[in-house]
């Protein structure tokens, strides 16, 4: 067992209740003060197949998936043919008392004695778990009954029985495990996933329409929205197509509506021509883009950094646009806020990059401070000249002056054709040029305001290892063990990676002894980009693209000399 914190891994098959054991576990232990990471890995079935639900707790802060498993909840036989080999030293699995354990080390849990019916196996597996760890018997017994007393009945009493007597024979089983060392911390904090903040970040930004169709892993975003929005008075409407949930979400931005549009690659694809029609009609519009493996339908319900490249070129013609890629879900929250702001402001589309495993991960997130929120870009209702206002005004910026039809006199026109300034259609190639100039111009201030990357570890390290999106907590572990073993490391991680100002980043890749880009898809498509923006190759480049998050073991094991080697453009190459 992992001498800093203790992952539980649940296996089963779908409709067994392993999230329901992982969901109760990870929420005590956020009550209770402890750091948690949760990976959740599922087949893309709609019934079947085998899923697991894995929390990764310590008194101190995890960044990243772990490498193995010390507490295996088995809800199945195959669970412990897939994830047995993976108990570390000290590890235990728990499985039912018909269950041929393999000559693994663990338990037999009278499943059959503890529950009335095979249902509650999911609550006794949790009693187990909770004497084991030696978790004090209130933080659970709190939440079984916030979560069963809706029901009505006798479920809540119910349920709390098969907890409590399944904890007590854990504890006068006589197994060995070490208990988890107290919490470090009092203070609440949420359970939060990223894509519930990508959610309450766009809430906080003044989002009050949201149009998609559902696609995984980007559905859960529009779901958030819906009960807490609905009483705030965001309306989230799911379309027949993806290209109509972002058309939709143009004419509610041109009225005057905050706009969201959650999708995935394949969905986003398709909205595509929408993107354009944003850039040319100058119309507010916020993606999320939620990565899984591709093209096409490819791994749905995997994670990949594949769409970097669609993102950042999508559509015909040239238009500024703004792309982020949070790491974390507080980052998630920020980015979306800013990313909705930015698109009001610089009436650009903006994207944020995230991924199904940072979309479905758990983290105990602090409250956000919306207090220390900047103030909001909102467009205008009114002129003093109604009649000499015009939509597309060629401004020094830009950025023409916004205002919502239908709340005066003034005339609001948009047109998907090059147009005057007053928005009306035209063929008069000067007027083509400077309509160009003016959109371009945008991208100037969208460059003025991006975020500049963040560099965490030793100045002018010898492994400097760069990233963006999720793979951070992944590299500060890497990074972390590099430091412990000797070595002089650090991390750069892009949350904007278009545009990309090299004055912000390049000093620091060209101080570093080896810059290795790590990045979750085959090519090293930030590597290639900043390369075509500034002239500057990566050393190394380690990838990954098997449908798993990152682990800082992953990367370790490709950094080169001893364990290996890394690649450069698809070339092996010595590290």
């Amino acid at each position: 067992m992992s001498a800093s914190s203790v992952t539980v891994l649940v296996g089963g098959e779908a409709g067994q209740g392993l999230v329901t054991v992982g969901d109760f576990l990870a929420k005590a232990l956020v009550r209770a003060g402890y750091e948690i990471l949760v990976v959740q890995d599922y087949l893309s079935r709609i019934r079947g197949g085998h899923n697991t639900y894995c929390v990764r707790v310590s008194p101190d802060p995890v960044h990243a998936p772990p490498e193995n498993v010390d507490l295996l909840v088995a809800l199945d036989q195959a669970s412990l043919a897939l994830h047995g080999p993976l108990l570390s030293p000290g590890g235990l699995a728990l499985a039912g008392e018909k269950t041929d354990l393999g000559g693994l080390p663990g338990l037999n849990v009278p499943y059959s004695r503890l529950c009335p019916r095979p249902v509650h196996e999911n609550m006794a597996a949790l009693g187990v778990l909770a004497g084991l760890l030696c978790l004090e018997r209130s933080w659970l017994e709190g939440l079984i009954t916030e979560r069963f007393a809706a029901k009505g009945g006798d479920e809540a009493a119910l349920n709390l029985k098969v907890f409590s007597d399944a904890l007590d024979w854990t504890r006068e089983s006589g197994a060995s495990f070490a208990c988890l060392p107290p919490p470090m911390r009092r203070e609440k904090r949420l359970f939060l996933n990223g894509n519930e903040a990508i959610a309450l970040g766009a809430m906080a930004a003044g989002v009050n329409f949201c149009s998609f169709y559902p696609m995984t892993p980007a559905t859960s975003v529009a779901a958030a929205l819906v009960a807490p929005g609905g009483r705030m008075g965001v309306l989230t409407e799911q379309a027949e197509d993806e290209i109509a949930a972002v058309n939709m979400a143009l004419g509610a931005s041109a009225a005057g509506a905050r706009v969201l549009v959650p999708t995935s690659g394949g969905g986003f694809a398709l909205m595509v021509e929408g993107v354009s029609l944003a850039g040319m009609i100058e119309t507010p519009l916020t993606v999320v883009l939620a990565q899984r493996p591709g093209p096409a339908t490819g791994l749905p319900t995997r994670t990949e950094q594949g769409d970097l490249n669609l993102v950042v070129h999508a559509g015909h013609g040239d238009f500024p646009r703004a792309v982020y890629a949070p790491g974390t879900p507080e980052q998630c929250f920020d980015l979306t806020f800013r990313a909705v702001n930015q698109a009001e402001k610089w009436q650009s589309p903006a994207f944020v990059l995230t991924d199904q495993y940072l979309a479905d991960s758990y983290r105990a997130v602090a409250p956000f401070d919306l207090e220390a929120l900047p103030p909001l870009d909102l467009p205008g209702l009114e002129t003093p000249d109604p009649h000499g206002y015009e939509r597309y005004a060629l401004t020094e910026n830009g950025v023409s002056p916004r205002l919502i039809p239908g709340f005066g006199e003034h005339l609001v026109v948009l047109d998907s054709d090059e147009h005057t300034p007053d928005g009306h259609i035209t063929e008069d190639l000067g007027v083509r040029v400077r309509m160009v100039d003016k959109r371009l111009r945008k991208g100037r201030g969208l460059e003025a305001d991006a975020v500049a990357p963040s560099l965490a570890g030793d100045a002018a390290p010898e492994v400097l290892l760069a990233c963006w999106g999720s793979s951070l907590g992944a590299c500060l572990e890497a990074a972390q063990t590099l430091r412990e073993r000797g070595t002089s490391a650090a991390v750069l991680h892009f949350s904007q990676v278009w545009p990309l100002v090299p004055e912000s980043f390049l000093p620091v890749l060209e101080g570093a002894g080896r810059a290795v880009m790590v990045e979750g898809n085959p090519s090293g498509q930030l590597a290639k980009l900043i390369r075509q923006e500034t002239g500057f190759a990566f050393h190394g480049l380690v990838t990954r693209y098997d449908g798993l998050p990152f682990t800082a073991g992953y990367i370790l094991a490709r950094l080169g000399s001893p364990q290996g080697t890394s690649t450069v453009a698809g070339e092996e190459v010595s590290a």
